[in-house]
């Protein structure tokens, strides 16, 4: 559920819009005079987008590099060696 809160309730009840932060694990839109002015989230939160948007942002470049003719590894062989370095020769 989106919440949304007056900038005044930023100033006047800080600690339990950190709280809200932490417990929703959501952003709080926080309004200036009637109008969306900021958005208040947990450190948690915005590094768990700042990783979301990251993982989008390398997989656009992956899906440019194949749409460029890149050739990749094979699934299986990757994963084989990754096995072998993790627990030895199979």
């Amino acid at each position: 559920m989106t919440n949304i809160r007056p900038i005044s309730d930023l100033r006047n009840n800080t600690n339990e819009i950190s709280e809200l932060c932490h417990n929703t694990k959501e952003p709080i839109f926080i309004t200036k005079n009637g109008v969306g002015d900021m958005v208040v989230m947990s450190f948690e939160t915005y590094e768990r987008q700042q990783a979301i948007i990251n993982l989008y942002i390398k997989l656009a470049e992956a899906e440019e590099e194949i749409t460029n003719g890149a050739e990749g590894e094979d699934f299986f062989e990757f994963a084989k060696q990754m096995r072998n370095k993790v627990h030895g020769q199979v």
